[in-house]
């Protein structure tokens, strides 16, 4: 009997969706363009497709249905976000213009932030105070909130943030202004205790401010797809993907959009989790190149890395600090503009660059032809031959090779070479950009990134993985099966998960247990809560324990796990032992004689996801001595001032467990093309991966 689970991801250019049969392991995939004016109507065409073709009616989906979205950073960065209004202690009504000071660029003397996502004139004061020891020194009146809750009203917000001082610390005023504010005005209210109950003013603020700004964004976009999956029969709940690799219900996602704002690039790394530890691998560098941004993140010992903050909005992509510090837990990734719609443009030394603009779904890149006139990655890649104009997408959406050519010879003519010579420097531009911002995040984390296997996947990821890995060092790549769609398959091997904190600045030879196992207690508390809701068994709910921490008197702090159960694991000398291994491997030292502070707890609760049986990767084993023919040849360039050579074109499908061959050779499948460049093998897995290994030179 069949069990099917049904997966989305809405992406900058293409709306992904994955058909599932759990029982069976098998697939079915379909990618249509997103709309960026009404996701909805992509997640339509895409899922509306898939279920035609593999012949499933909505009604037999009864499991919760996963949908990963770039909704809410899409909003933020492009500052599409709803009227949102923030309320605050008398006296801190300039804290989002302030900022924490810090300076990205210490000599810029016009140096630039993001307009925050709350405008002074929409920021509101009222008198109230609770101190930093968590005493409420003066409540907020009732004719003050009577009178603020007058003034939102008149400016016509559709929601609010309130973010009090010291609120992490006792959220007695703040709830009750939440409470009040919400009861008389009937929009959504989020506080920042529910949000970010964390130290530091400023980062909690922009936290609650980026949700107040999306709730009125993603309300209504779920809303609507809840009535359709409805109307349509579909059995199954609505779960969103988090930024953590985890997920939760629609309606948890909703009171807290921020968490949704790293939704799709976590559900890569996921299902890079999955095919870590499927095929053995202690570490994995999942590369998805989309057609918008491409994302790097390391799985190592089975787990991708996670971080406590996440940058979104940046001013400028590649400045750290130009962006809004948002308290989000969120897998480790790094995020540069390289997609398939990655635009090539020369700079002010007539130099060629790549990205970071991008010509998204609409117009899309010039061989789209919907408009587009700038040459994008994707131009460059027919351009080359990597591409089949014909078979994009399987045939459904033809391109327009004499569009890409003209679109990459106006970038030629500016920089006086021929356009196939161009065309292949905007492949090797936009395919350096990728291994440098890997390389970089991955020292800045003190990680050497030589000889790691890399998962390609992601629509424009299988045509330029090998050419990254070489840059890389790397001699192995895997392209799954499906590569193009893996996110949304990793939705549904994700978790169902919430990271919580709240700070608590203690001294650790200080803490009071039963404080701490109070904290502890309402932060179980709140992940029961948020796994019930997506339907998850009290019996199957784990929890995993945390600390930020420092050294007394240091300003930063590292965060610490320390172990999993129903209470606190961990006893003081097993916390000290933990902090200094960590300690000692950021910075090679540790400091003697020196207390060590605890600022935040942390608490994970999570249920792993119901099993699936092995993907059937829908082939047999090879013949003995039988190598694969190709279904066709075509003439592909592979580097600048090469010419144009002759090279076998492998249908995916036709491509058997064992089958092996060598490079130069492109396989192609319906929504994605394996490029193998010369001086790589490739051998047939048994999950039907293609496996390439790099000779020596």
């Amino acid at each position: 009997m069949s069990d099917w689970r049904l997966a989305v991801d809405v992406g900058g250019t293409f709306t992904d969706a994955v058909l599932l049969d759990a029982a069976t392991g098998a697939v079915t995939v379909n990618k249509a363009l997103t709309t960026p004016t009404n996701p909805l109507q992509g997640v339509q065409a895409a899922v509306g497709h898939l279920l035609r073709s593999a012949g499933v009616a909505p009604g037999e989906i009864t499991a919760p249905i996963v949908h990963a979205t770039t909704l809410i950073t899409n909003a933020l960065i492009e500052n599409k976000t709803g009227r949102a209004a923030l309320v605050t202690t008398s006296g801190f009504g300039d804290t989002l213009l302030i900022r924490d000071e810090h300076r990205y660029d210490m000599y810029d003397l016009q140096i630039e932030f993001p307009d925050p996502p709350i405008g002074r004139e929409l920021t509101f004061e009222i008198a109230e105070r609770t101190a930093a020891t968590g005493e409420v020194l003066v409540e907020p009146r009732a004719e003050a909130i009577a009178a603020l809750a007058g003034e939102l009203g008149r400016a016509r917000v559709e929601s609010v943030a309130v973010c009090l001082l010291n609120s992490y610390v006792n959220p007695a005023n703040e709830r009750l202004l939440a409470g009040e504010l919400g009861r008389q005005l009937g929009v959504p209210v989020c506080a920042s205790a529910d949000i970010s109950p964390q130290i530091r003013e400023y980062p909690r603020m922009i936290t609650a401010a980026c949700n107040a700004a999306t709730m009125p964004i993603i309300g209504p976009y779920l809303d609507e797809l809840q009535k359709w999956l409805s109307a349509g029969g579909f059995g199954g709940s609505v779960l969103m993907m988090l930024s953590n690799g985890g997920v939760v219900s629609a309606d948890d996602a909703a009171a807290a959009p921020i968490r949704l704002v790293e939704s799709g690039p976590a559900a890569g790394a996921l299902a890079a989790r999955w095919f870590a530890r499927r095929m053995g691998e202690d570490r994995l560098l999942a590369f998805d190149m989309g057609g918008t941004t491409a994302k790097a993140t390391l799985v190592a010992q089975g787990e991708p890395a996670l971080t406590t903050t996440f940058e979104v909005a940046r001013r400028y992509r590649f400045k750290k600090g130009s962006g809004f510090p948002v308290s989000v837990p969120s897998v480790d990734l790094v995020e540069i503009g390289a997609g398939g719609g990655s635009l090539a443009h020369l700079d002010g030394f007539n130099l060629l660059k790549v990205g970071p603009e991008s010509a998204g779904a609409d117009p899309g890149p010039a061989c789209y032809g919907r408009g587009g006139e700038q040459a994008a990655v994707t131009d460059a890649d027919v351009v080359l031959g990597l591409l089949d104009p014909d078979a994009f997408l399987g045939g459904d959406m033809p391109l327009d090779p004499g569009r890409a050519e003209a679109a990459v010879a106006v970038v030629a003519a500016g920089l006086g070479l021929p356009v196939v010579d161009t065309a292949a420097g905007m492949y090797e531009v936009v395919s350096q950009n990728m291994a440098a911002a890997a390389r970089m995040h991955a020292v800045e984390r003190g990680v050497d990134l030589r000889g790691v296997t890399v998962l390609a996947f992601g629509g424009a990821g299988p045509p330029h993985a090998c050419r990254v890995a070489e840059l890389l060092e790397s001699k192995r790549v895997v392209f799954p099966v499906n590569a193009s769609v893996l996110s949304a398959f990793g939705t549904l091997v994700s978790p169902v998960r919430i990271d919580l904190a709240r700070s608590m600045p203690v001294k650790l030879a200080l803490v009071d247990p039963a404080e701490r196992d109070g904290l502890l207690d309402e932060l179980r508390q709140e992940g029961r809560r948020v796994l019930r809701g997506a339907g998850v068994p009290e019996s199957e709910i784990s929890f995993r324990y945390g600390i930020d921490a420092r050294y007394a008197g240091q300003g930063n702090e590292i965060t610490v796990w320390v172990g999993d159960g129903p209470a606190w694991p961990a006893g003081d000398e097993e916390v000290v032992s933990a902090f200094e291994a960590e300690y000692r491997r950021i910075y090679g030292m540790t400091i003697d004689d020196v207390a060590i502070e605890v600022v935040t707890w942390r608490l994970s609760a999570s249920a792993e996801p119901a099993a699936i049986a092995p993907v059937d990767p829908g082939v047999g084993p090879a013949a003995a001595g039988n190598p694969p023919q190709p279904a066709s040849t075509r003439t592909a360039v592979f580097g600048r001032r090469q010419a144009r050579v002759e090279v076998p074109v492998f249908r995916r499908a036709d491509l058997v467990v064992g089958a092996a061959f060598a490079g130069p050779a492109l396989v192609e499948e319906r929504e994605t093309t394996s490029v193998i460049r010369p001086g790589w093998r490739v051998r047939v897995a048994g999950d039907a991966s293609l496996v390439a290994i790099r000779e020596e030179t």
